[in-house]
């Protein structure tokens, strides 16, 4: 016999029982089915399950889209990070400094160095001095570059189609609404 014990059970010398808080335990016993309180219930999942269900739902769709949107883009020859430089880069007001790029992309400004070289080097982006200061490079987007940001749009559209295919036009509105509450950028 296993003399063993938790701090959860006691030794038993009875017949087995049944796994689970004992009756005398200050456990409060499960809601009836279809209660009010649906945390409780015994039919409906409890709120920690559905948040660790849909955290892994999204997660896996992400990839799902991320590997969809790179074998989209890896004809027009642009890596998910460089067109992620390119966008952040149409979304600036003015040429932006290295370092301002290395901070709203949260990378280490090494990383914006590699990806600027290889973006210019296509002659997508171009290093300007800044006017003010001509020790400041700023990075501007060259024409080449919104016309290859155009078809980066197209390739991130037709990956978002084909993972939303199932969905029908009102069932898109929808998940678009439901996603759009958990946006900060829209709140």
């Amino acid at each position: 016999m296993d003399t063993r014990t938790t701090a959860a059970t006691a030794p038993t010398t009875g017949p087995a029982e049944a796994p689970g808080p004992a009756a005398s335990d200050s456990a409060p016993a499960p809601a009836p089915a279809g209660s009010a309180d649906p945390a409780g219930s015994a039919t409906a999942p409890r709120t920690d399950e559905v948040t660790g269900r849909l955290a892994d739902q999204l997660l896996t769709l992400s990839r799902r889209l991320h590997r969809s949107q790179k074998r989209l883009m890896e004809p027009l020859g642009i890596t998910p990070a460089q067109s992620r430089l390119l966008r952040t880069l149409a979304h600036c007001d003015a040429p932006p400094r290295m370092a301002d790029l290395a901070q709203r992309l949260d990378v280490v400004p090494r990383a914006v160095t590699t990806l600027v070289d290889a973006l210019e080097e296509r002659e997508l982006v171009r290093r300007v001095p800044d006017p003010n200061n001509r020790r400041v490079i700023r990075i501007e987007l060259r024409e080449s570059g919104t016309q290859a940001l155009s078809a980066l749009r197209g390739a991130r559209r037709d990956a978002a189609a084909e993972l939303l295919a199932p969905l029908d036009r009102e069932q898109r509105a929808a998940l678009s609404a439901l996603l759009g509450a958990l946006d900060d950028d829209e709140r």
